[in-house]
């Protein structure tokens, strides 16, 4: 359970229940770290905008996911660890070779670039930053520096949702075993249906 509750629906205004039923069609259920920003509105939104605006310009594909989903381990958001895992699953990416993401460097399950763009998120993600001139001069050689910048953007965006999520002691949804429905939005009361949550 998060340090704070979410907003449960019951005592959402109207935008932050179509919020949560925009979430809940996307994801099949409404991510908690949504359900706890809903108590500042005005940044939720200006946050949805911006995720759905980072996702329309990305144009890195698996290679951002995987380096995305590889900060996320390493700061163990345990939460941003499932949901990275459901948006491989449902990219039609191979999310068995997760399970050997902290032996990356030696596993024949990732490649070359992968290796590089893993090892620059773990370099972003170290507190102070350990970034080299040969890692992003080796990145830029081999994607140009618009993919560099998204690639930097993104790690970067994962750092900020790993460390909201940890703060508040948010925790995996089953978002990866397709149990995240069984999960509702957050109540007040002790014990409430499934129904309670309708919006």
């Amino acid at each position: 359970m998060p340090r704070i509750t979410g907003v449960p629906t019951n005592e959402a205004n109207w935008l932050i229940r179509l919020v949560y039923r925009f979430a809940r069609k996307r994801f099949g259920a409404v991510p908690e770290p949504v359900t706890v920003a809903a108590h500042h509105p005005k940044l939720l939104m200006a946050n949805g905008w911006h995720e759905l605006s980072v996702q329309k310009a990305s144009k890195t594909g698996s290679l951002g996911e995987l380096a995305v989903y590889r900060t996320a381990v390493k700061l163990g958001c345990s939460w941003c660890v499932d949901f990275g895992a459901m948006l491989q699953k449902h990219d039609g990416l191979d999310i068995d070779r997760l399970k050997e993401i902290d032996d990356y460097a030696t596993s024949p399950k990732f490649t070359e670039l992968e290796r590089l763009a893993l090892a620059y998120a773990d370099a972003m993600t170290e507190t102070p930053i350990t970034v080299t001139d040969e890692q992003v001069a080796e990145l830029e050689r081999r994607l140009g520096r618009k993919a560099l910048v998204e690639l930097t953007y993104l790690i970067a965006l994962e750092n900020s949702r790993a460390r909201f999520n940890s703060a508040f002691d948010i925790t995996d949804q089953g978002f990866t075993s397709g149990d995240a429905c069984l999960i509702p939005v957050p109540s007040d009361q002790v014990s409430m249906t499934k129904s309670n949550f309708a919006v």
